[in-house]
């Protein structure tokens, strides 16, 4: 068969990814599988097994898949790079008050960069992932489109890659649903691979608990931020708190009191370590400010603005609603109230299935507030 060129496929050792692979290899791509060592969970003191796409298991399900097709297979340790862009971010956007989010910071500054500097170096034209998202060229722009599988589409979380990164990228799932993936890994004789459980978890903290991660990531920060108060949309003190970092807008349990009421954290407030308590209709919102932008669509957003479809969570279905640029940020303004807009989530803004681009979100507002009209606020 003649080749189409090479790929570095990077494959956790989990089915999308080692389906992907297998594709590219069945469509005449000279494929390289490369697994990427990211995180120990041991080293940070966690006690749960380690599972994922960092595990021994998964790296040597992964170099099974290469081996039986007759493909090179390598690891490589990333473990630096991933410390210095994703964990240290991840624990600093607590501690600023915001909500993070890794998977997208991941794929932008570790996935994709780190996979483009080792494909040069090994000779590779592309590299390819399992991500459920369609990408194609028009216009002179590359643009990144919703999966088929609107259970699995994945497209929320690429919305930082580059023009140029996506110029070498191929998405070989997009077009595919998660059943079919599974049954094409049944027909090759890939059984272990549709029986084995998938993480869903962050991949450095997979017990779920972000606040003991934090805690021995910074082990002076519980004393440093205990003691703050909890206070009710009107300003009222109402009780203690364990610290700032450790809520998250939108949360209702683990608040660790009873107000009366199905309480949620509606606000963080890093400066007076206070974290505003309210009812559930008090986190809604109809507008935000968006930085740190990357369009992929449009090179850039016309001055009228446009109509799109904007997610606040990866999870979220998408809310109508304007979007205009203003200097070095987008201004949204939704048709409806969205609720439980969180401070450092991405925001992603859709056509139809197609990304226009996205954005960190630093302030939600109400209509008619001070926020409204004034982008200049303190960001951090």
């Amino acid at each position: 068969m003649e080749k189409k060129g090479r790929v570095l496929v990077a494959m956790s050792g989990g089915i999308d990814s080692s389906v992907a692979a297998v594709l590219l290899h069945e469509q005449g791509y000279e494929v390289i599988g490369m697994t990427m060592k990211t995180w120990d969970y041991a080293s940070s003191g966690g006690d749960k097994k380690e599972t994922g796409c960092c595990s021994l298991d998964s790296i040597n399900d992964a170099r099974h898949i290469a081996v039986s097709l007759g493909f090179p297979h390598y690891i490589l340790d990333i473990r630096e790079e991933f410390g210095d862009s994703v964990i240290d971010y991840f624990t600093n956007e607590y501690i600023e008050g915001r909500t993070p989010n890794p998977c997208v910071m991941c794929n932008t500054h570790i996935k994709w960069d780190a996979l483009l500097r080792r494909a040069d170096q090994l000779g590779c034209e592309f590299i390819a992932t399992g991500h459920y998202a369609q990408i194609r060229e028009e216009n002179g722009r590359h643009i990144i489109s919703k999966g088929v599988d609107v259970l699995k589409d994945q497209s929320y979380v690429l919305w930082g890659v580059s023009q140029e990164s996506l110029a070498r990228t191929i998405l070989p799932l997009g077009h595919l649903t998660k059943a079919r993936i599974r049954e094409m890994a049944t027909e090759r004789g890939f059984v272990d691979l549709v029986n084995k459980s998938e993480s869903y978890e962050i991949c450095f903290v997979p017990d779920n608990d972000y606040r003991g991660f934090l805690k021995r990531r910074v082990p002076e920060l519980e004393e440093q931020v205990k003691g703050g108060n909890f206070i009710d949309t009107e300003g009222k003190i109402i009780g203690k708190h364990e610290g700032y970092p450790f809520y998250t807008v939108g949360q209702r349990k683990g608040l660790g009191k009873a107000f009366g009421y199905p309480a949620f954290v509606i606000e963080i407030r890093k400066e007076t370590n206070e974290v505003v308590i309210g009812k559930v209709e008090d986190l809604n919102r109809t507008g935000m400010w968006v930085g740190q932008l990357n369009l992929q669509k449009y090179d850039s957003i016309p001055s009228e603005g446009i109509e799109t479809i904007t997610k606040v969570r990866y999870k979220d279905a998408g809310t109508a609603g304007h979007i205009e640029q203003v200097g070095d940020r987008i201004k949204v303004d939704f048709a409806f109230d969205v609720s439980g807009i969180a401070p450092g989530q991405a925001a992603v803004f859709y056509e139809g299935d197609d990304v226009v681009g996205g954005g960190w979100i630093l302030k939600s507002y109400q209509k008619g507030s001070v926020f409204e009209n004034i982008q200049s606020f303190q960001t951090t």
